[in-house]
């Protein structure tokens, strides 16, 4: 059983529910090829059906872990940090990037931007979902807009989310991995006859790597 102290703890950011860690390459995205130390905090309640962590929504599975041993992990391995979830920012970011940022190390994070932007970040990857849309400032600090797509008609919703970001955010269609095969044509076709947009593909998947 979680003991009050704990939750304050947790409730303050200065201890996070971990799913998981782990040194590897990042995959999609404007650093794809990247060495970089993922740290992957549980707790999600946008819902997305197609979700490949589905084991991360619930932050009750995965142990309240103290920010300075997350810190002492990553440091050992990387310059860059990505937090991913999960939602990341369900909890308090700023006490786990004030840490990190005290070790030199460059912080990303991968948000669908539901909940208020907390934290010190050197890279924002904005991943918007439809069920749960983004709180309005994160639009202006996002470095990049990753847009999921499953079907044709979230090629309509990239468009509104391109619509809402700052005009140096980086705009990237991806195909969601269960259906790449038949939306990356798609995407492909979308992205030639309007090249404002790039396609991230998730090539650790291909690489069969985490």
């Amino acid at each position: 059983m979680v003991t009050t102290t704990i939750l304050e703890q947790v409730d303050k950011g200065l201890m996070l529910p971990l799913m998981e860690e782990f040194y590897t390459i990042q995959g999609e995205g404007f650093h794809k090829g990247t060495a970089a130390y993922f740290i992957r905090v549980g707790g999600c309640d946008v819902g997305c059906h197609w979700c490949d962590v589905k084991e991360s929504w619930n932050a009750e599975t995965h142990p309240p872990t103290a920010i300075e041993q997350i810190v002492e992990n990553a440091a050992k391995y990387s310059k860059t940090i990505v937090v991913t979830g999960g939602e990341p920012l369900t909890w308090d970011m700023g006490p786990l990037t004030r840490a990190l940022k005290d070790k030199g190390l460059q912080i990303h994070i991968e948000t669908s931007g539901a909940y208020e932007l907390t934290g010190q970040w050197d890279w924002i990857c904005l991943s918007p979902k439809k069920n749960k849309l983004p709180e309005g400032p994160v639009y202006d600090k996002a470095n990049e807009l990753k847009v999921i797509v499953y079907n044709k008609h979230d090629l309509i919703f990239a468009e509104e989310q391109a619509a809402k970001v700052n005009k140096d955010c980086i705009l990237y269609l991806q195909p969601e991995w269960s259906v790449r095969d038949k939306v990356t044509p798609m995407i492909v076709d979308y992205v030639m006859a309007n090249p404002k947009w790039k396609v991230s593909l998730q090539t650790h998947k291909y690489l069969n790597i985490p």
